[in-house]
């Protein structure tokens, strides 16, 4: 089933219009992520995997504050390619585009290198890395035959420090820092390859955001609106010269 979007009588945002995936959508900075870009006028297809009744109480919740604007919500092992590419199909059939896709979800399996499994290795790896991968990979030929689109991953600040009992997950983050600046550099290549100007309307942009810790109640609380802040702005349609950029958003941990 194809879902309308009727026009809004009033705009309240700087996304209307605009159809965003958000994997990992419906719990923590996804759901803070989520929430903003429907405040800002977008509808939203959020991505779980596990526990469906969350998923589906976050839908109740989001139909609830944005009653005009359509949510879904799409289940999905992001560690799995087929599966990433089905969600993405999903949300083009349902919302008939996709303009912004956030790469969020994430797992960690801690353990130090002595004692870290192959599966452990390869189970972050898969969700953190290849995930965004897979789901970039079938976001981008959609926007790209659209000529226009918005990609933010979800990195992490241990992605740029490293952490005891982290290599697992610092690996992966980090390599989301060169996944996202090669996809930018494509994107603008893809583009030219099909006649249009990068530079024309609101472009085709690929960026990451790298949140800190969030260790305390105040942190916990402030900190995803921080970053879903910066996910909208750099979804927006005015941030089309911002590509290629890994944005920090941890208090000064890094710098």
């Amino acid at each position: 089933m194809t879902l309308t979007h009727e026009p809004r009588a009033k705009t309240k945002g700087t996304l209307d219009g605009r159809i965003a995936l958000v994997t990992g959508g419906a719990a923590g900075i996804g759901a803070a992520i989520s929430h903003h870009l429907a405040d800002q006028g977008a509808a939203v297809a959020a991505g779980y995997w596990r526990n469906p009744d969350r998923a589906e109480d976050f839908r109740a919740k989001m139909i609830g504050d944005f009653p005009d604007q359509p949510f879904t919500v799409h289940q999905g092992n992001i560690g799995s390619a087929d599966d990433c590419r089905r969600v993405v199909g999903e949300v083009i059939s349902q919302h008939g585009r996709l303009d912004i896709l956030v790469n969020n979800a994430g797992i960690t399996i801690d353990k130090t290198v002595a004692k870290m499994g192959d599966e452990d290795w390869q189970r972050v790896i898969a969700v953190n890395l290849s995930g965004a991968f897979f789901m970039a990979q079938a976001a981008l030929d959609q926007m790209i035959k659209q000529g226009s689109g918005r990609i933010i991953s979800v990195s992490s600040v241990i992605g740029e420090t490293g952490n005891i009992g982290q290599v697992n997950y610092a690996a992966s983050k980090s390599g989301l820092f060169g996944l996202t600046k090669s996809l930018a550099k494509e994107a603008i290549f893809q583009l030219k390859r099909t006649g249009r100007d990068p530079g024309e309307g609101i472009g085709l942009t690929v960026n990451a955001v790298t949140p800190g810790f969030i260790a305390t109640d105040m942190l916990a609380t402030i900190q995803p609106e921080e970053i879903a802040r910066a996910v909208c702005f750099l979804a927006a349609d005015e941030s089309a010269y911002i590509t290629g950029q890994i944005w920090a958003i941890n208090g000064g941990l890094d710098m």
